[in-house]
């Protein structure tokens, strides 16, 4: 509206001053002039809602001041009008113009020198050019600029959304790490605690008392430790002292051991089978997952297994770590506290991140024909074979 505005200003002027583009032309009245300039004017609105329309209304008015004395305020609006027809047009448009007005400068110069068979012809092809193709030329340069400016703001966008969501299943992981590694430190020594504080309430005899305060204690001790060792681990290690290691296998008698004591007074007996002949370390995931597995197995039998035999069995072999509990089946239902179940989950999750199996269910085979719960996984040892 504005550029519309002050070209038929600019036009007014230097049609009042006399001041005109050429002369003895068809229309040779001056104010014929003010037509095309008028007409050029009025479609400067529309240089950004209708483009192609502007320029193609434009082009015929230029072309029609060519019959008159002409306006240089005519032409600068034309250009103006050119220049939008390829910032503000379709794409295909924006494709078009250039190639066309290129055309035509050309099909304009070698026209015109033909005619007048003179090196001055060359000029009209020149202004022609100026007129038509340069616009359009710069209009292009613009427009790619601006695509390419929004083409940058949208992988931004993209790159900075991509993050959140990595963020976003970063932290949910880690909080499913965490809470899995939680379940499995604690639930063993609270079910040890909850049963023999049951054993202590329900029989009132002060030797079974005592054994079961002695068998609190102790699980609430070990309970503490393996707390301050998580917390340890989620703090920021600054300090002189880093958190404490995470358990291996070589901490598995210790942890067999302390099965046994909780689950005697349970009618269990526990035995630790280890067939692994290989002494050396296994990479650290693979001690802590069979490490946890086996506890979360024993934490299931104190709860739910019959009397007998629970048996813990280890065998390395053909590149992967078995490690094998079985217990009785019984039918006590055991707690059913909020999280139940947690455990089987939690030592699928952990066996599927190093790629391995895990099948848990009642086979057969118990030595006076009763069902035994087996729990069974296969632990990936080399890096290569781990997902």
């Amino acid at each position: 509206m504005l550029i519309g505005a002050v070209g038929l200003a600019g036009g007014l002027l230097l049609w009042a001053a006399g001041l005109h583009t050429q002369g003895g032309r068809v229309f040779g009245a001056p104010w014929v002039a003010l037509v095309p300039l008028v007409v050029t004017a009025a479609l400067e609105p529309l240089r950004r809602t209708r483009p192609q329309t502007a320029v193609a209304v434009g082009t015929l008015a230029l072309v029609a001041d060519q019959f008159t004395t002409g306006s240089l305020a005519t032409i600068l609006m034309y250009t103006d009008l050119m220049y939008a027809a390829v910032v503000y047009g379709t794409p295909a448009a924006a494709r078009r113009i250039p190639v066309m007005t290129f055309l035509v400068t050309v099909a304009v110069t070698i026209g015109f020198f033909a005619w007048f068979r003179r090196p001055e012809a060359l000029l009209f092809g020149v202004v022609t050019g100026l007129v038509t193709f340069g616009p359009a030329l710069t209009g292009v340069s613009v427009r790619n600029h601006r695509e390419a400016a929004q083409a940058a703001r949208l992988r931004a966008e993209q790159t900075a959304l991509l993050a959140e969501m990595d963020r976003v299943q970063a932290v949910t992981a880690e909080r499913s790490r965490m809470a899995r590694e939680l379940h499995d430190m604690v639930a063993n020594h609270l079910s040890a605690i909850a049963i023999h504080s049951t054993a202590a309430l329900s029989i009132d005899d002060p030797a079974t008392s005592r054994d079961a305060l002695g068998v609190i204690r102790h699980n609430s001790v070990e309970g503490l430790a393996e707390m301050r060792r998580l917390i340890g681990l989620l703090r920021d290690s600054g300090g002189d002292e880093g958190p404490s290691a995470a358990p291996t296998l070589a901490s598995l008698d210790a942890l067999v051991d302390q099965a046994r004591a909780n689950a005697a007074s349970s009618g269990l007996t526990v035995t630790l089978d280890d067939a692994r002949t290989a002494a050396g370390r296994l990479p650290a995931p693979v001690e802590l997952a069979a490490y946890r597995i086996v506890q979360e197995s024993l934490t299931n039998a104190l709860k739910h297994a019959a009397p007998g035999p629970v048996t813990v069995r280890l065998d390395h072999g053909g590149g992967s770590l078995t490690v094998e509990v079985s217990s009785v089946l019984g039918a006590r239902p055991g707690p059913r506290a909020p999280g139940s179940g947690a455990g089987l989950v939690g030592m699928a999750e952990r066996v599927a991140l190093l790629g391995g199996t895990i099948d848990t269910g009642p086979v057969g085979g118990g030595p006076e024909g009763e069902e035994i719960w087996r729990v069974r996984a296969e632990l990936p040892v080399d890096e290569g074979t781990r997902g």
